[in-house]
C-alpha cells in the first residue's frame, strides 16, 4: 500500500514539476522594448556559420530586368534605372494601366525548380544556412498564407516555396531563414497608383488604382506617407499579422527585415520580442533565433549591411547581404567571380560578421551555367580553407596591408564596399582552437611579410611552433624576425587567389 502511494505520489510531482517546466518554456522572456530586446544572446550556430546563400527569387525575375521590376514598370519617366522596366513592359506586355504587375505573377512558372537538388548543391558549395524569400516589395507571398490571397501556393507556381525550401534546407542539415520586405512595400508600390504623364495615355490610372487589385497593390497612401517604412498605424499592424503568420506556420531560425527596426517603434519590436519568444518555446527555453534588420544592433539582433562591410572589428556579430549579380535574374548581368565573393567572405569574418549572399536564379528556377561556375570555385576553396572559417572567432586585430589604412570606398547601402581590388600584401586573420589563421587575399608574387606577427609587435606574445598552408603538403619555410613573421613564397600555390596559412604556437 505503501509502494502505491509512493508511486502516485512521485507520479504527482513528477507532472507538476513537468507542467512548470512548461510554463517556463512559454512564459514570454522578451518584451517590446530596447531594454529587454538587449537581452539577446548570439546563438553559436550564426556565429560558427559564417556563410549563408540567399534565394531572392520570385515573379519579378520574370521579365529579366533585375531588381524592383514590380515597382519601375509603373515608372514612365525617371533615371536610366528605372525607364528601361516601364518601356519594356510596354513593349512586352501592353500599357500598365490594364496589364499590370498583376498579368506578371501567372507567367511564374518555376518549371525547373529542383530545391533539393539546390540545396545539395549549396552545401557542397559551403553554405551552413540558407534564406527563402518570404515576401518582397511587390506584396507577393511565397508561403502558403492565410491573410493574403496573392500568394504562390494559389497563383503562379502553385507552391509552397518557402515550406519547400525549408524541407530541403533541413534535409541537407542547414539551418532555414526567411526574408521579409514587406515593411516598405505600402510605399514602394504606390507608383502603381500613379498615370503617364506624357503621351496619348497620359492621366489614365495604372492598374493599380483598381479596388479589385487592392489586396496586391494596397490602397492609396497619404500624401505625406513617402518614407521607406509607412507610418499608417493600420498598415503597421497588417504587416505584423502577415509576418507573424510567416514565423508561427515555418519557425524559421533567422528573419531578415529589408530595413532598419521595422516603423522605429513597438510594433517592430514586438515582432522581433514574438519571434525570440516562440523560438525559445519550440528550443525548450533555449535561444536560437536570429533577427536581422539594416542598423546597429547595440546587441538587440544581428545587423545587416546590405551590398556593404564593417570598416573594423564589431563586438557583436553581423551579416553582410548582397548578391552575386542583380538581385532578380538580369538578362546579361554581370557575376562576381567566386575570387571575389571568397575575398569579400574573409574580409566579413575577420570583422566578426557572417556573409548571406543571393545565388541568382532564373525565372524557371534553375542556375546558369557560369553561375554554377562560380558556385564550383567557392566550393573548391572552402574545401580546402574552411578551416580558417567556420567556427572561427576575430584575432587581436583583423588584417594588415593598403586595405587596412587611408580612405576606404564605401558600399552603396552604408559601410565600405563589398569587393574591391585586393593586393598580394593584404592580409586578414582568424583564430580557432589557438591556432591563428592568416589569409593571403591575392596571390603572392614574393615571400609574405606579417608585421601583426614579428616579435616585437604588440599583438605578438606568443611563439611560434609551426606554419602549414592549408590545403596543401609542402613544408613551408618561415622566420620570425623583430619587425615582420616571414613566410617564403610557396613553390606551388593553387588556382585561386586567396591562399591560407595556419600558424601554430607553442604551449
Amino acid at each position: 500500500m505503501k509502494s502505491r502511494y509512493f508511486q502516485i505520489s512521485l507520479f504527482l510531482v513528477l507532472t507538476f514539476s513537468i507542467s512548470l517546466q512548461a510554463q517556463e518554456v512559454k512564459k514570454e522572456k522578451f518584451e517590446p522594448t530596447d531594454k529587454s530586446l538587449q537581452q539577446y544572446k548570439y546563438p553559436d550556430w550564426f556565429r560558427d556559420a559564417k556563410f549563408g546563400i540567399w534565394a531572392h527569387w520570385g515573379p519579378q525575375a520574370v521579365p529579366r530586368q533585375g531588381d524592383w521590376y514590380a515597382r519601375n514598370m509603373y515608372v514612365q519617366t525617371g533615371n536610366d534605372w528605372e525607364t528601361p522596366a516601364y518601356k519594356d513592359h510596354l513593349k512586352r506586355y501592353g500599357h500598365p494601366s490594364v496589364a499590370g504587375y498583376k498579368d506578371i505573377i501567372p507567367l511564374w512558372k518555376a518549371e525547373r525548380w529542383n530545391p533539393e537538388e539546390l540545396m545539395k548543391l549549396y552545401k557542397k558549395v559551403g553554405a551552413k544556412y540558407f534564406v527563402s524569400m518570404g515576401t518582397h516589395h511587390d506584396n507577393f507571398f511565397l508561403w502558403n498564407s492565410k491573410l493574403h490571397s496573392w500568394n504562390s501556393v494559389n497563383m503562379g507556381p502553385k507552391k509552397d516555396v518557402v515550406g519547400l525550401w525549408q524541407a530541403a534546407a533541413k534535409k541537407e542539415g542547414l539551418r532555414f531563414g526567411v526574408s521579409e520586405h514587406l515593411a516598405a512595400s505600402y510605399t514602394w508600390f504606390q507608383t502603381a497608383h500613379k498615370a503617364d504623364k506624357t503621351g496619348d495615355k497620359a492621366g489614365v490610372p495604372y492598374d493599380g488604382n483598381d479596388p479589385k487589385f487592392e489586396e496586391l497593390y494596397h490602397g492609396k497612401a497619404d500624401s505625406t506617407d513617402t518614407g521607406w517604412m509607412t507610418k499608417n498605424p493600420v498598415w503597421q499592424k497588417e504587416w505584423y499579422d502577415r509576418i507573424a503568420e510567416l514565423l508561427d506556420m515555418y519557425k524559421p531560425d533567422l528573419l531578415y527585415s529589408d530595413c532598419a527596426l521595422p516603423f522605429g517603434n513597438e510594433v517592430g519590436r514586438s515582432l522581433i520580442a514574438h519571434f525570440y519568444n516562440e523560438d525559445m518555446a519550440k528550443n525548450h527555453g533555449k535561444l536560437e533565433a536570429v533577427y536581422n534588420c539594416k542598423e546597429p544592433s547595440k546587441g538587440r539582433f544581428a545587423q545587416d549591411v546590405e551590398r556593404g562591410v564593417l570598416d573594423s572589428i564589431s563586438p557583436f556579430p553581423w551579416q553582410t547581404d548582397t548578391s552575386i549579380g542583380d538581385w532578380f535574374y538580369r538578362t546579361g548581368q554581370k557575376y562576381k567571380s567566386s575570387d571575389e565573393v571568397v575575398q569579400m567572405l574573409v574580409d566579413i569574418v575577420s570583422k566578426n560578421g557572417n556573409l548571406l549572399i543571393n545565388v541568382v536564379q532564373t525565372p524557371e528556377g534553375d542556375l546558369e551555367p557560369d553561375v554554377l561556375n562560380i558556385l564550383d570555385g567557392i566550393g573548391n576553396w572552402t574545401k580546402d580553407n574552411g578551416e580558417g572559417i567556420y567556427g572561427s572567432r576575430p584575432w587581436k586585430v583583423y588584417g594588415e596591408g593598403p586595405s587596412t589604412m587611408g580612405n576606404q570606398e564605401k558600399g552603396q547601402f552604408g559601410g565600405l564596399k563589398d569587393t574591391r581590388p585586393y593586393q598580394a600584401t593584404d592580409i586578414r586573420f582568424t583564430t580557432k582552437n589557438g591556432a591563428l589563421y592568416v589569409f593571403c587575399m591575392s596571390t603572392p608574387t614574393e615571400d609574405i611579410q606579417l608585421k601583426s606577427l614579428g616579435k616585437l609587435s604588440k599583438y605578438s606574445n606568443k611563439a611560434i611552433a609551426s606554419i602549414s598552408m592549408l590545403g596543401s603538403r609542402e613544408k613551408i619555410q618561415w622566420k620570425q624576425k623583430e619587425n615582420a613573421l616571414v613566410i617564403s613564397k610557396p613553390t606551388k600555390l593553387p588556382e585561386y587567389k586567396v591562399v591560407v596559412f595556419r600558424v601554430n604556437f607553442k604551449k
